[in-house]
Formats: C-alpha cells, structure tokens, sequence
C-alpha cells in the first residue's frame, strides 16, 4: 500500500494516527495491522489464474506467538495470509511484533507450474 492511501485512512477514521513533531503523521502499527486482515478478506476465485507465484511476499506482521523454543508468525500480504514457524530466537533478533512491515520469504525443494489445456 501506498503512503498515500494509509494518509487517506487516516484522514477517513480507518487507521488510528497522532501528529508527531515536525507534522509527521505516527501511524498506529497494529491498527494498520487488523485493517489489512479486514480488507483482505476471503479471497476466492472461481476461474483458474494463469500465474507464476514469486517468492517474496512484503506485508505486515499481525501476529506473533512465542513459546520457549519456537515462534508463529502471521504476515497478511495483500489477500494473502503466511504463517512462518521460526523460533523464538530469531524472532526477538528480528523484534517482530504486530503492526511492523516484513518480507515473507517462500522456499520449496520442488515448484511446479501448471496451465489448462488448449481445448
């Protein structure tokens, strides 16, 4: 999303935002967050896509579960929601919390690419 369209939430009432000094506008990460999971929504298509998926996905962090050893985090990118299983330390290293913009990275042993068939 664009700066600008968070500043038109903002103004619309949609994100929560204070003024900060020198004018700048402090958008609140975890509104942000729970906006993006409302917009995105259920996505469904009922006509195949012909596509090739990249593997790198920015979105924003909406939530983080920590245990001793290992962490769950959910990214919504757009329509799309990923969930990593990393552990905990490199979640603290990485300070993730709700609200924070990451990248989503998506590695496979085998990719596969299909089309429909010319009938």
């Amino acid at each position: 999303m664009s700066t600008d369209t968070v500043r038109r939430w903002a103004d619309a009432g949609r994100v929560k935002a204070t003024q900060a000094s020198g004018g700048r506008r402090l958008v609140d990460g975890a509104d942000l967050a729970r906006l993006a999971v409302e917009l995105a929504g259920e996505q469904a298509s009922d006509r195949p896509r012909r596509q090739s998926a990249r593997n790198r996905f920015r979105g924003i962090v909406t939530r983080v579960s920590k245990d001793g050893v290992a962490a769950q985090v959910e990214v919504q990118s757009g329509p799309h929601r990923f969930v990593a299983l990393i552990t905990r330390e490199a979640a603290d290293e990485l300070e993730l919390e709700p609200g924070m913009i990451a990248d989503t990275v998506v590695k496979a042993t085998n990719v596969g690419i299909e089309v429909p068939e010319e009938s």
